[in-house]
């Protein structure tokens, strides 16, 4: 009996593996830049965690999510959902900074733009 228990926890762990396998085959791969950001967006979240002084699991708490995935955005997991990054950052009072940062009005650029018609859509 203890045999048949043996192969079955390795079964279940062979198939697992074949699972995750075909997992990372499906997912498109990440280019090394995005990797970089990602570490660089997680460092600066945590830099500004500890300036307010929080704890991981308060931050966690408040944005509704595990401590361990607030691990992953920290650290520069670039698969994290985007929920779960936006969450954070707005629990550390960050939100309206980063949508001004990416609003087109506060560039120069942008505003140019803004004057010409833009089209609906870009083909």
């Amino acid at each position: 009996m203890r045999i048949m228990r043996y192969n079955a926890y390795y079964c279940d762990f062979y198939i697992d593996i074949i699972l995750k396998f075909e997992y990372l085959k499906c997912m498109k791969k990440i280019s090394k830049q995005v990797y970089n950001t990602a570490a660089e967006l997680g460092e600066s979240l945590k830099t500004w965690r500890r300036v307010y002084e929080l704890k991981a699991s308060q931050v966690a708490e408040r944005a509704g999510i595990s401590p361990g995935t607030l691990s992953k955005i920290e650290n520069g997991d670039p698969s994290v959902s985007l929920s779960a990054f936006l969450e954070v950052v707005k629990s550390v009072g960050l939100l309206d900074s980063l949508t001004g940062s990416l609003d087109p009005l506060n560039h120069d650029l942008g505003r140019a733009r803004v004057t010409e018609s833009l089209p609906k859509r870009v083909r």
